[in-house]
């Protein structure tokens, strides 16, 4: 198990989060096989509630066989 990278919350992660600072994007999608150091582990909870900068775009991955959707 791996937790939420969030401080104070101990939660089980399943979503990954990355930055994609050039094109002012983020990136949330199902947890990542293993830890990756500029990443984030988020739980279902902070992975649903994860907002973006004003201008910036979300992109979210949904597990195999799920629909992707990207927010702005």
């Amino acid at each position: 198990m791996r937790p939420c990278s969030r401080s104070a919350c101990t939660a089980e992660a399943v979503a990954t989060l990355t930055y994609d600072y050039a094109d002012s994007m983020v990136v949330l999608g199902p947890l990542a096989f293993r830890a990756e150091p500029h990443a984030y582990d988020l739980c279902a909870r902070h992975a649903e509630r994860t907002s973006v900068p004003r201008g910036w775009r979300v992109v979210r991955h949904a597990p195999i066989g799920g629909a992707s959707t990207v927010e702005r």
